[in-house]
């Protein structure tokens, strides 16, 4: 893959690798990275009208696709912030689990950032 090429493009190829190798801590670190920057995307609900209780049920949107909004478009660096987070959140876990001497759990943690670091392009 080139490097130019879209860190959120680059994840969907390699889920679909590891989907296909049966990878499942590799699946797993894919999924919740893409789960992450898609809800990166979601905008904030917007305010009903001060008018709501007047329709037949409250606060309800009247017309198709009315309550649809449109979703924020993530910039390569802002995306790459997201995983970033993502591998800072389970290295800080997998410190935790050891702490605990969850040894186990940790080493997964640690696995699935490593997946997520592979991506990285520096």
């Amino acid at each position: 893959m080139a490097d130019e090429e879209a860190l959120r493009v680059r994840l969907r190829h390699a889920l679909t690798n590891a989907m296909k190798q049966r990878e499942r801590t590799a699946v797993t670190a894919l999924r919740t990275a893409l789960a992450a920057i898609d809800n990166s995307e979601a905008v904030a609900r917007p305010e009903p009208p001060p008018d709501v209780g007047s329709g037949a049920i409250a606060g309800a949107v009247h017309g198709v696709g009315r309550s649809e909004a449109r979703r924020r478009d993530l910039t390569e660096a802002e995306i790459l912030d997201v995983v970033v987070e993502q591998i800072e959140e389970r290295d800080h876990a997998a410190n935790q689990y050891e702490r605990m001497g969850q040894l186990d759990h940790a080493k997964a943690l640690r696995d699935e950032a490593a997946v997520l670091r592979s991506h990285i392009v520096a």
